[in-house]
Formats: structure tokens, sequence, C-alpha cells
């Protein structure tokens, strides 16, 4: 169970009495600490962002380094002549014994970490160590308790109150997160959101849906679920699926514009349930993940599963029972169709988008040539998209085949590569050339879109280029890239089409 703090405020009824006692006090409000209980686990930063040795160790080893530098300052007896401005002055205070009337004991027995602290200061910061310090139900404790919150984010959360520095790291923002959330700390909250938003990748976006669910983050939780739709076989394939709570499972399998066939659906879900059962300490046999999964198992389509995924894949699991397995059979190849308890509506997925970036289109007969030269174009977005592949020109000397090698760079990193074959018909369209997966693509920044073709050496190519063009709301900027070694550049040439989810 995961407890969340937050601080209620009402009426005291001994407001009377503090006023006729003439006292200066602050109005008479009653902080009461109240529990918020979850049924989700928690999970850790490193959890989701793993990492080779233990991050959060060395972040709590920096600290108590900046405490010693704090220490050593403080030597020099008029050490605020020092610094001109009360947030340097206030910056010394962090991590530091000198002045400290109070002190945490953060972290789980066996890894406690004590931490000195400062109640003005800290009571300034946030709303629950003013209720904590100085409410009408306030202890007079040196020493507090907190098992909940890992040290690191602790301090992170006391860097930023003290010094007004946000110091965030893959490996304790979701800890941090958690510390910002339950002690009402809402701009260095934002700050974390901001952080695991720009981290989010298909590798991790099952487990912060979940997390962000957890945390009451929907800006977060609707970037998680773009990931998912657009990126839906990675996501459902790393390792951090199988992590996450049974709730976001069955929110998931029941997903709607989830973008890949049904059998990875299938295929996920077993995973999760094997997952589960070392959880829970029981046998993965094929009963067991059967019952891990209860009901959610109805929520995947399996009716709707190419024939040959079905016969060679559920069928076969073991995980369905006989009577279902006949039925599904039946359903794919009676007249009279038998009830089902799964769903046999299809998922809608995703519906591509095309960003056409040419006003028009021409051939001549001494271009446009392809002998193992790479066309290739640059282009930003001003939002997050996903490029699932490029519409590219065909023969203008009647139908050809093509073979078409595409690839994605950014900063001359490969993102995306395929390679494969398309049939032109001989018309000015475009045709489609897909990568595997969609590849994330994220805002203000260029990437490089290229391809090689190898073909009929006549085409169609582009002319009136534009430098920028606007698709529903994204917007679209293009710029040449160094890489076109065969004439394609922003007024004219190939790839008049960026195929892409949003």
């Amino acid at each position: 169970m995961t407890s969340l703090q937050s601080v209620k405020s009402k009426s005291s009824k001994s407001s009377k009495k503090a006023n006729a006692s003439g006292s200066s006090k602050l109005p008479p409000v009653c902080y009461e600490i109240i529990t918020l209980r979850s049924k989700k686990k928690k999970k850790m930063a490193a959890d989701i962002f793993p990492t080779k040795k233990p991050v959060a160790s060395a972040t709590v080893q920096h600290y108590q380094q900046q405490n010693l530098n704090n220490n050593n300052t403080i030597q020099n007896c008029n050490w605020q002549g020092l610094y001109s401005t009360i947030r340097e002055r206030n910056s010394v205070m962090f991590n530091n014994e000198l002045m400290a009337d109070v002190h945490f004991m953060v972290g789980q027995n066996g890894r406690t970490e004590r931490l000195p602290g400062h109640r003005y200061v800290l009571a300034v910061g946030s709303s629950v160590f003013h209720a904590m310090f100085y409410g009408e139900l306030a202890e007079n404790k040196d020493e507090i308790h907190i098992p909940d919150v890992e040290p690191a984010a602790f301090l992170a959360m006391l860097k930023y109150i003290y010094c007004d520095e946000i110091d965030l790291s893959a490996d304790t923002v979701l800890a941090t997160l958690y510390a910002a959330k339950k002690y009402i700390v809402p701009h260095l909250a934002r700050a974390c959101v901001t952080f695991l938003e720009t981290s989010l990748s298909a590798k991790n976006a099952c487990v912060l849906l979940s997390q962000s669910c957890l945390f009451e983050e929907p800006e977060l939780t609707q970037r998680c679920w773009e990931v998912i739709d657009a990126q839906a076989e990675l996501a459902l394939r790393s390792e951090g699926f199988c992590d996450i709570d049974a709730q976001t499972l069955e929110s998931i399998l029941q997903r709607e514009t989830l973008n890949t066939k049904e059998i990875v659906v299938f295929e996920a879900a077993l995973s999760w349930a094997d997952a589960e059962c070392q959880r829970q300490e029981i046998t993965s046999s094929t009963d067991n993940k059967r019952k891990v999964l209860g009901k959610a198992i109805y929520l995947i389509r399996i009716p709707t599963m190419a024939l040959d995924d079905f016969a060679n894949g559920a069928a076969q699991s073991g995980v369905l029972t006989l009577s279902e397995t006949n039925d599904i059979f039946l359903w794919y190849t009676a007249v009279k169709k038998p009830e089902l308890e799964f769903m046999s509506q299809p998922r809608k997925g995703l519906s591509p988008q095309r960003c056409h970036r040419f006003q028009s289109c021409a051939y001549r007969s001494n271009q446009w040539r392809y002998r193992g030269r790479c066309d290739s174009i640059q282009f930003a977005v001003d939002k997050r998209v996903f490029i699932a592949g490029f519409g590219l020109y065909g023969s203008s000397c009647g139908s050809a085949e093509y073979s078409a090698k595409i690839e994605l760079k950014r900063q001359g990193v490969l993102l995306g590569q395929n390679l494969s074959k398309y049939f032109s018909d001989g018309s000015s369209n475009t045709f489609p050339v897909w990568f595997e997966y969609p590849v994330q693509i994220e805002p203000d920044t260029f990437y490089t879109a290229s391809v090689v073709l190898d073909g009929n050496e006549l085409s169609y190519f582009g002319q009136e280029g534009m430098t920028e063009v606007q698709c529903g709301k994204v917007t679209f900027q293009f710029q040449c890239s160094s890489d076109s070694t065969n004439g394609t550049g922003v007024q004219g040439g190939q790839i008049p089409e960026l195929i892409f989810y949003a």
C-alpha cells in the first residue's frame, strides 16, 4: 500500500479562545494530516529508468559533500557578508547542521539517512511542513521519521525549498515527484512531470502510465497514451509492460486505438501473466496464467486475429479452454457463428496523416535519375509526432518496381531504417514506404529523412516546395540536408510526403 499525505484545513472551535488571549498568532486554522490510500504500488525510479549502478546513492553522497562545503563556509564568523542575496544565504543552510532545529530520518530501515532541517525555511516552502511545525496540532519533535521517501528524493526537494534550484535525474525523478506531491510543493512536482514527459518512450510508457494515474497527472497520462497507441508493439513488448498493475493492464487491453496486431496484444498479456505468477510466488502454469489474468483475457480481441495467428498462437497457448478454442474456430469458418465472450470487433487503431511538402510535381526526359545516390531532407515539428514512413514518387515511364532504403536520423544517430520494395503504376501519385515501427519525433529539433532508390531511372519529382507546412495541429518546417547527393532539397526532388501519427 502506498500512502500520500496532504493537508486539510478546517475551522477550529478554539478560535474564540485564541482571540480572547490577545495573541498575534496566525488565524485559528487547524491543519490535519490525512492519508490517502491507493491499491497501486509506487514504482521506484530505478525500476523505470534502469541503470548499471545505484546513482541515487551517489546523489546522496553529492549532497553530503555539499553539506561539508557549507559547514566549511560558515567557519568564517561573518559568512553572511559573503553573499549579497537572501537566496544565496539561504542556500548555505541547505543540508547544514548550523542552526538546525529538526532532523529527519529518511528512508526504509537499513537505508536510512539522517538529514538536518530548519523549521522556518521548510514551513515557508511547504504547507505540510507549516502544519507539521506551526499548526495547532503541531508536535514538537526533534526527530521525524519518513520511511516512505527515498533520501535522494527528499534532498532534491529540500534543495528546491532552500536554494530555489531544481536538480532532477532519471534515477530520482519519480521518487522526487512522490515527495513533492506528499509535501505539496507544486512547482517542483510540475518540473518532475515535465522531465518525465521529455524522457517518455515506448520502453517506459506503460509503467509511467500506471504512475501518472497514481499521482493524478492527467497531462502525463495523455502523453503516455499517445506513445502507447502509436508505438503499441514496442510498448507491449517492453520489459516495463510486465511490471504494470492489473488495473493498468485492463485499461491497455481495452484500448480502442492500439496500433498493432491482436496477436501482439495476446502475447503481451501472457508475458504479463507470467511475471504476475512470479510476483505472487506461484507456478507459472497455463492454469495460473489464466487465473491471474481473470476477466482481462476477454478484453483481448482474439476473434479479430488472422486465422494463422490464432491457429499457431492463441489456440495452442493452453490458456484458452477447449470450448473457447472450438467456438473461436467456428467463428472463423461457420456461417452460423456462435456467441463469444471475447470482443469480435477489430480495434480502430490510428489513422496515418500525411504532410505533403510540394505544391506540384513534374517529369523530364533527363531527370529524376537514381544511381545509388541519396535523396534527403531535414524537418522539424512543433509537437511530438511518430513518423511511420515516407510517401515517394514512382516511375514517369509506365509501371515499375523500386527498391527503397529509408532512414531517419537525429544529429547523425540512426533512429529507424527499413529496406522494402514498392510498385508504382506510372501515375504522379505518391507511394508509401513504411518503417518497421513508427519513430518518435520530439519537437523543436531537426531530423534527417533519407532514401536511396534503385529502379527505373526516370521518375516524377516535386516542385514549388514549402519551408513550412501545417498538418492539422502539427507544423512541419523543412530545410536542405547535407546528406542529399541526388538533388533533393526544399524546393524540389523526392520524399514528397512524411507519413505520421499525432
